[in-house]
């Protein structure tokens, strides 16, 4: 239940704990090349590349979001497996440990399971009553929107951790404003995503970073 000042929840909700603490300084220093294990793992298992071998294209990768296999699902069977979505769910709160982790935001390692800093859900759509059959086969052109907007708020949040980046190292601490509207960001291209590519909901993501 809502007031009325305020926006309706949107289905899909991420949030991440801010660090009130001391950040470790060190960690933070050399990031990027301490995040290199994490993504090798995330990448093995977030699959989905195209390599090229005497001139066949051979797909390689563990598994990769699921998208075309639920859509089909919910245009022809109108049913969304439940390990589908249990996978693509879980693929994404890993993924987001590992932005989170990049971003300064926590400095502990990101887990492959346990949920940490990262609190990501989204409601197990019941598809007759929730989605429409055919949206799915368009959703990915009407979040063209967006894409355009996530473009210059992923810019914008890049130069954010870089002054980040700065003040952990002088101050151990991550700045409130700009932990919120990188928190902001990645809420937002969370609910694009479950939008367009995970099929979890048919209402149209907001254009805003609160939640």
């Amino acid at each position: 239940m809502t007031n009325g000042t305020e926006p309706p929840a949107y289905p899909v909700q991420l949030s991440v704990d801010y660090p009130d603490r001391p950040l470790n300084r060190l960690s933070s220093a050399f990031r990027i090349v301490l995040a290199v294990p994490i993504l090798i793992v995330l990448e093995s298992v977030s699959g989905g590349h195209i390599a090229a071998s005497q001139g066949n294209d051979l797909a390689y990768g563990a598994g990769a979001t699921l998208f075309f296999a639920p859509l089909l699902m919910i245009l022809f069977r109108q049913k969304y497996p439940r390990w589908w979505f249990d996978w693509n769910l879980e693929l994404q709160r890993f993924g987001n440990r590992v932005l989170v982790f990049l971003a300064l935001m926590d400095d502990r390692y990101p887990s492959t399971d346990e949920k940490q800093a990262v609190r990501l859900d989204y409601k197990y759509p019941d598809v007759p009553r929730d989605l429409n059959r055919w949206l799915p086969l368009v959703k990915w052109f009407l979040a063209i929107p967006h894409y355009v907007a996530l473009f210059f708020l992923t810019l914008a949040s890049l130069g954010c951790v870089i002054v980040a980046w700065f003040a952990v190292l002088f101050t151990g601490r991550y700045p409130r404003g700009i932990f919120t509207f990188v928190e902001g960001v990645l809420r937002w291209a969370q609910r694009v995503t479950a939008y367009a590519f995970l099929l979890v909901t048919d209402k149209y993501p907001p254009f805003r970073l609160a939640p």
